[in-house]
């Protein structure tokens, strides 16, 4: 165990995870629970609902017995190295958020098996290691272009219909008309390096006919990837948003506050993004009709008509003896509460605007961002997320090349050499 440990926290030290998710029975130990006062420890790695799992704590502290401490994952390290940081001290977090790769390469040391949970048989989205189901799906995602319907109308004097503009042709044609109908920079492009490396380039990678076989030539050095088709109709798109994005020429300065501002009131029509930033559109006076659409693509094979996405943000619940058996059944009764207990479906659909990944859950009371997905996802318009990239590929990629990429200061042919160069060195994620 002390060699595996060893081995996570020189891992951590190079890896990044994303910061880029009642009435009922919560349990059948919620009772003896709160009369034993236990208490357990949830690390939150979705930073933008860190207010609402606050607030969720209290009410199920008051309605449970137990304690409940939510910590918010620190923005200035990677999560890899918080989980690690706490194991080295024999303290780790109860329950802990990850991405789906961190479930692969913890499960064996860490994770408990939540294989006979009654969760289990309501999604077939939860991460198995082996034999153990070691990885709980918190929630839906998906990425593609949001849209402000109700100001696209308020120019064109028509209602916005996503499906119309499939490609970048009929895409840059609808930007166009914006432009000479008075909205002089119609685009918004988030640009933390999370939304740069973990969301708009690993679509690359995902929408190649076999990604997996892909990425293994990019580590291999074997890819052209200045000269393959799909990143070159990715890039044009990009090259697009960059042409009539309102940052235009500080574009790496953006504040995603307000440009979530800009596209919730009207002011720009279109941001890339995922269903995650209804938490910060909702805060502005939102005009009625939002929505997300595929990315916009000259292509034929089909990828521009579907969004990015899947199971987002996994839990695991810690095995090691520095969890009791209490705590371990808190944390398991907790789960079930999220996916059995209205309240707990609350807590996901309504106060935090999630897609559930659980067939039971009524997901009627979701935002139009969330719905939008949910629409996508019922019809099998989901391009898979890949879970395999390295661990520091969000970073480099993100902040070193992507962001410069944003800027215009560096060209397409200069981000294929510099993430090919990245990928001769880059550590792959077993699997």
């Amino acid at each position: 165990m002390k060699k595996k440990l060893l081995s996570l926290l020189m891992v951590a030290a190079m890896s990044a995870s994303m910061v880029a998710c009642g009435s009922g029975d919560a349990g059948s130990s919620s009772d003896s629970a709160a009369s034993t006062g236990v208490s357990i420890t949830i690390l939150n790695s979705k930073t933008e609902i860190q207010t609402q799992f606050e607030e969720m704590a209290e009410e199920y502290e008051e309605s449970t017995g137990v304690h409940v401490e939510v910590y918010n994952a620190d923005t200035d390290t990677t999560v890899a190295s918080q989980v690690a940081t706490k194991y080295a001290s024999n303290d780790p977090y109860t329950i802990t958020m990850v991405d789906a790769k961190d479930i692969y390469s913890l499960a064996d040391d860490y994770a408990y098996d939540l294989s006979n949970e009654d969760w289990a048989s309501h999604t077939t989205l939860g991460i198995t290691v082996g034999d153990k189901l070691a990885g709980f799906p918190f929630c839906v995602e998906a990425r593609g272009i949001l849209y402000n319907a109700d100001a696209i109308k308020n120019i064109t004097g028509k209602d916005f219909d996503p499906a119309s503009v499939k490609t970048l042709d009929d895409f840059t044609k609808l930007l166009d008309e914006l432009v000479a109908g008075g909205m002089e920079a119609p685009v918004g492009i988030l640009s933390e390096y999370w939304s740069l490396g973990a969301h708009w380039f690993p679509m690359v990678y995902e929408e190649q006919a076999d990604p997996d076989a892909f990425v293994n030539g990019l580590l291999a050095g074997t890819e052209d990837l200045a000269g393959n088709e799909k990143y070159n109709e990715l890039m044009d798109t990009f090259e697009t948003l960059v042409k009539y994005n309102y940052a235009k020429g500080s574009a790496s300065n953006a504040d995603r506050e307000e440009t979530s501002m800009m596209l919730a009131e009207g002011q720009i029509a279109f941001m890339f993004g995922g269903n995650w930033d209804w938490s910060v559109i909702n805060q502005y006076d939102y005009t009625e009709n939002l929505g997300m659409m595929p990315v916009p693509q000259n292509t034929t094979d089909g990828t521009n008509e579907k969004l990015v996405g899947g199971g987002s943000k996994y839990i695991f619940v810690d095995s090691s003896e520095a969890t009791s058996d209490d705590q371990r059944q808190a944390a398991l009764d907790f789960l079930n509460w999220l996916v059995s207990d209205a309240e707990g479906n609350a807590f996901l659909t309504e106060k935090c605007a999630l897609v559930p990944a659980f067939d039971n859950i009524d997901a009627s009371a979701l935002d139009p961002l969330s719905l939008s997905v949910k629409s996508y996802a019922d019809n099998d318009k989901l391009v898979p997320n890949y879970n395999y990239l390295p661990d520091d590929h969000m970073t480099v990629v993100g902040q070193e090349i992507m962001q410069k990429y944003l800027d215009e200061a560096i060209d397409r042919a200069e981000v294929a050499k510099e993430v090919t160069d990245y990928f001769k060195t880059a550590t792959p994620i077993a699997h």
